[in-house]
């Protein structure tokens, strides 16, 4: 019997169930449908993006950021003003204290009164060069969840390697995480493919990086109690939803019409030719626009969780 984790904050995220027929059918699922279904809304905002308290520390000083980067440089990638600091993470992450076995938590928005949203690109399909002199640029904090046979292609985890940037003051850098090892819709399988697909990709990427990954996003967001198993017993800490997708110009929510302090936010690594002509620099661009005009800034997820 598989072990059952609630679900943090809010109703459960929009489930995409997905049937393919086929290798085509599932190149056409992973490249195409995904950009809709792991999901366009437009809303606005204040246009200050201040930290408030956390709920779990009480504190809303910002980080030190004496490298951040200067004006000039977010407008280089079509911003009008930098990016808030993001305020001191919280002293414990909502995966602090778990013991090896217990069931992981199932995670769609960090309970936090600080306003600040995550950013998580899932599968690794692109892989524009241009998106990591932006990242490094505007030393922008954000999630991946890599697909096995999809991140291998072209260039390989050393794309990858190069988006995770140099150790910050912290020590730390952009987090690689699981997305299993083929992209398959889970609740379809067996309890035994599913812990193959899980924990494969939990050894690939400790093989390529060095860490065991604590976060895990099943494909689509469907998963049942032998998901949650296979993960637990892998060493995931947290299944990884979301409230917020990105689209090609805006975002669709789960909930509201608008972002929330400590939505997630799913975007993929998509190129031209999946988002209509727009670039992934173009595309982090209008998503990172629309954080701004919502009052909110970026923050690294694993600080929280």
């Amino acid at each position: 019997m598989g072990r059952v984790s609630p679900s943090i904050s809010g109703p459960r995220a929009p489930r995409h169930r997905f049937r393919t027929a086929g290798p085509v059918c599932a190149a056409a699922l992973l490249l195409a449908g995904l950009l809709a279904g792991c999901s366009s809304g437009s809303s606005s905002g204040p246009d200050k993006a201040a930290g408030s308290p956390s709920a779990r520390t009480g504190t809303g000083a910002a980080s030190p950021s004496p490298a951040a980067p200067d004006p000039e440089t977010y407008r280089r990638w079509g911003l009008d003003k930098p990016l808030a600091a993001p305020p001191k993470p919280p002293t414990a992450g909502l995966t602090d204290g778990m013991r090896p076995g217990d069931a992981p938590k199932v995670v769609k928005r960090v309970p936090t009164q600080d306003k600040v949203v995550f950013v998580t690109f899932d599968d690794g399909a692109e892989k524009d060069p241009e998106f990591v002199k932006m990242a490094e640029d505007l030393k922008l904090p954000f999630s991946m969840f890599l697909t096995d046979d999809i991140a291998r292609a072209g260039s390989g985890y050393d794309y990858f390697e190069r988006l995770r940037g140099e150790a910050g003051a912290d020590g730390k850098r952009n987090g690689v995480h699981n997305h299993t090892l083929s992209h398959p819709n889970l609740r379809t399988l067996p309890p035994e493919a599913q812990r193959r697909e899980v924990c494969g990709q939990q050894e690939a990427l400790e093989k390529r990086f060095g860490t065991r990954p604590a976060l895990f996003r099943p494909p689509y967001g469907n998963y049942n109690d032998a998901t949650l198993t296979a993960a637990g017993d892998c060493g995931v800490k947290a299944v990884v939803l979301w409230e917020a997708t990105m689209q090609i110009n805006d975002m669709r929510y789960a909930d509201g019409g608008k972002l929330r302090a400590g939505d997630i936010v799913l975007a993929h690594f998509r190129g031209p030719q999946e988002l209509k002509g727009t670039s992934m620099t173009r595309h982090v661009t209008n998503m990172l626009r629309s954080i701004q005009r919502q009052g909110f800034t970026v923050a690294r997820l694993e600080d929280y969780v």
